[in-house]
């Protein structure tokens, strides 16, 4: 190690007195500044997320996702957790010109690099959906990590230790989350009967134009009209805008719809998608998903990739059934497609609404995301006659995979039962043992980690827990509540299986 050490001074004194090409005035040393700068507290990635989620596709979106996600963790895995166990001081910077040094000394340890640990796992993160992509973000990553010796923020090994931590992060993304390849539509909903609509005539459509980052903001509202009414041109579509009550649209165009004896359609994100499914179970119509939101879990989970396969579907009146997740507090009920949660999530999802406006919804997500992992904490609620102290409780309509504390997506859609996945709060140390366990894919055999699959699930009383989430939406919560599946079967629209 010492020697090792010596090796590592010695690297880091070259660098300092090098004029070529690392001198304070070259056009390599302005970029490199330009570079570190850009990089403090996540901004860069921040916003080439943003740039990736809004004109990358579905592909571009999911790279931005895994990216800030494999960022958070590794940013709190480097700066929290690492640099206090070892606690190395910043190398000396005497001999770094004092043209190149920073404005501001950074005031915590040294090992490993934070900066890079964040690049690296971004970059490597965007690599595993979007290759061509990760040709762009790749070497601004590498000019990061090296601007930290540039600046005499951190020794070389420093930088290296965070490349590798921050590239393993990203990887063992892949544990919970397989890459967009490996996903299949979910198995098992029974063909039903739907009507077919040639042309669209009969489906009443609504476009929500405030929906996600995903076809509404690439090709924009009035576009995604239009491609609609190319593809079904006798359907009915109307645009839902930023004054517009997308509720009272949807009754509207549900009442149409039940009139000419037709469906109902909706073209935006999950949230939306929700709204539309609770309308079509309750008048008994047949709903057609038009995948127009960020990430689409509904219909990528049904095997819909893009209008034209539910244009497909609904001329020629292939549908499944497919069950409905109800949450019912005695005064109330919602239905749930995809997920149900409360705890951690919902505040997540509630500080990602508040700071989308003014920063984008994937900077937003990437700092909500942050500040949950470091101030967050278990709400109470009350299950089994005992109060319980929990991070999470996540409950799926439908079985998803993979097992452990991120299910990304389902393998049955009509199966009756609940997926419900639990973090418990009581236990000592437990957000190190939650943080640990989720990083080493070995949550599913964690003690502070419960599974079972469920037809209804009861809980007594709420405590502290005021928010929960459902199908990516914050609200507020009240209990006593049930999770349970619906009497009835939702009919959507699905392209045949080959």
């Amino acid at each position: 190690m010492r020697r090792l050490d010596v090796i590592d001074q010695a690297l880091f004194h070259r660098i300092a007195v090098s004029e070529r090409p690392f001198g304070a005035g070259s056009r390599v040393g302005h970029w490199l500044r330009r570079a570190g700068h850009a990089a403090d507290h996540g901004k860069l990635w921040f916003g080439t997320a943003a740039v990736l989620g809004a004109v990358g596709g579905r592909t571009g979106r999911r790279a931005a996702l895994r990216g800030v996600s494999a960022l958070a963790l590794a940013s709190y895995t480097a700066n929290v957790a690492a640099k206090q166990l070892t606690r190395r001081p910043r190398p000396p910077l005497d001999p770094v010109p004092a043209a190149r040094r920073l404005l501001r000394q950074p005031i915590t340890t040294s090992f490993p690099s934070g900066h890079s640990a964040s690049a690296a796992a971004f970059a490597t993160a965007v690599a595993i959906e979007s290759p061509a992509a990760a040709a762009v973000v790749a070497p601004v990553a590498l000019a990061v990590g090296v601007s930290r010796v540039y600046t005499g923020a951190h020794h070389p090994s420093d930088v290296l230790a965070g490349f590798a931590l921050g590239s393993a992060i990203a990887a063992l993304t892949l544990r919970w989350w397989p890459r967009s390849s490996q996903l299949r539509p979910a198995a098992g909903p029974a063909r039903r009967s739907a009507p077919a609509l040639p042309a669209g005539l009969g489906l009443s459509v609504v476009v929500n134009s405030g929906s996600g980052s995903g076809a509404l903001t690439t090709h924009g509202p009035e576009e995604t009209v239009a491609v609609l009414r190319d593809l079904l041109p006798r359907a009915e579509i109307r645009l839902c805008g930023p004054e517009d009550d997308l509720p009272a649209l949807l009754a509207e165009a549900a009442d149409r719809a039940s009139a000419a004896g037709g469906a109902l359609g909706v073209c935006g994100g999950d949230g939306s998608v929700n709204l539309a499914a609770g309308l079509a179970v309750e008048r008994n119509l047949p709903l057609a998903v038009f995948p127009g939101g960020t990430l689409n879990h509904f219909a990528v989970d049904l095997g819909i990739e893009d209008f034209e396969a539910t244009a497909a579907a609904v001329t020629v009146g292939s549908a499944c059934g497919v069950d409905l997740g109800l949450a019912t507090d005695g005064t109330s009920q919602r239905y749930f497609l995809n997920t149900f949660s409360l705890g951690v999530y919902p505040e997540l999802v509630r500080l990602r609404e508040s700071l989308e406006d003014r920063m984008g919804k994937w900077p937003a997500l990437a700092v909500a995301t942050a500040r949950v992992l470091v101030n967050g904490e278990p709400v109470t609620v009350r299950a089994g006659g005992r109060d319980r102290r929990l991070w999470l409780l996540f409950a799926g309509n439908g079985a998803y995979d993979p097992p452990g504390f991120a299910p990304t997506h389902r393998t049955g859609l009509a199966d009756g039962l609940l997926d419900v996945r639990v973090v418990d709060g009581g236990h000592p140390f437990a957000r190190t043992r939650l943080a640990a366990a989720f990083l080493s894919g070995t949550l599913a055999r964690s003690r502070v980690y419960h599974a079972a699959r469920l037809r209804t699930l009861d809980l007594e009383g709420l405590g502290d827990a005021d928010r929960m989430a459902v199908d990516g939406e914050s609200l507020p919560a009240a209990g006593p509540l049930r999770l349970a599946k619906s009497g009835r079967a939702l009919t959507v629209y699905r392209p045949a299986a080959d």
